[in-house]
């Protein structure tokens, strides 16, 4: 390793002796590697330090197309790293000068790795997001004409609104029951803030966004509630199910910040 390289830090697991899946590239396009630390490990990379440095990151972190594929490698790695042990996944851009600040880093978060990961150790993260779908009515032919009257232009707009609010009742209804159920069947559950469709790209407007910490062996019951609260495809109302994941929402903590370096 050079001065001009940092460690880029994806995840602390315990030791474990499985090998990653086959084809699992890190940032530097070579499996990661694993350094263990009294009892702790951690996965890294190699990285450039004019790309990853403090002063560079403030530039990279708002370039979209940077982040999106830095988040995707990110998010490949610590994937494969569940499939073998119980990773507690750290932010992006968390990096490290040498593996003396690796150790550093395992030494000043243990406090909240090693329970951490015996909180997740066999469980994974299934999200679930619930979205408003209102399709506008198709304007009637005649008043696609010149000399439809303001009453008739005004009767339809309010039809519309109608329909919109009667679907973001449904919705709100689906997603507070949903919610309310699935936190049941989890053991721990998460509500994060509404996507925007423009960031997402996925239709409709995001009412319910939630993440549920389900032990790994339960997780067929979990879908299938899903699945059961799923209403018809034309009811206007979507639910969307995505996992299982690296349990990311259950992880968190002091130490974990984007950027960090050590």
């Amino acid at each position: 390793m050079t001065e001009d390289e940092l460690l880029y830090v994806y995840a602390v697991t315990p030791p474990f002796s499985g090998v990653l899946p086959d084809g699992v590239r890190g940032l530097d396009g070579e499996p990661p590697r694993v350094i263990e630390h009294d009892g702790l490990c951690a996965a890294v990379s190699r990285v450039p330090a004019a790309e990853f440095d403090a002063a560079a990151l403030r530039g990279r972190l708002e370039d979209l197309d940077w982040l999106a594929a830095t988040a995707r490698t990110h998010e490949a790695v610590i994937a494969a790293l569940a499939s073998v042990t119980c990773p507690v996944p750290l932010r992006l851009a968390t990096v490290c000068r040498d593996e003396s600040g690796v150790r550093r880093l395992i030494d000043s978060g243990r406090a909240r790795f090693v329970p951490t990961i015996e909180r997740l150790d066999g469980r994974v993260e299934w999200g679930v997001k619930v979205y408003a779908q209102s399709q506008p009515a198709a304007p009637k032919p005649e008043l696609k004409a010149k000399a439809a009257s303001g009453r008739e232009y005004l009767r339809q707009r309010l039809g519309q609104r109608q329909s919109r609010d009667d679907t973001w009742q449904r919705a709100g209804t689906l997603a507070r029951a949903l919610h309310a159920e699935l936190c049941e069947r989890a053991e721990d559950g998460r509500l994060h803030r509404p996507q925007s469709g423009q960031l997402s790209g996925a239709p409709g407007e995001n009412v319910l966004n939630a993440a549920y910490l389900v032990p790994r062996e339960h997780s067929e019951k979990f879908v299938a509630a899903v699945r059961e609260r799923t209403p018809a495809a034309d009811d206007g109302v979507r639910v969307e199910l995505t996992g299982p994941w690296a349990p990311y929402s259950f992880a968190g903590g002091p130490g974990d910040g984007e950027g960090e370096q050590s």
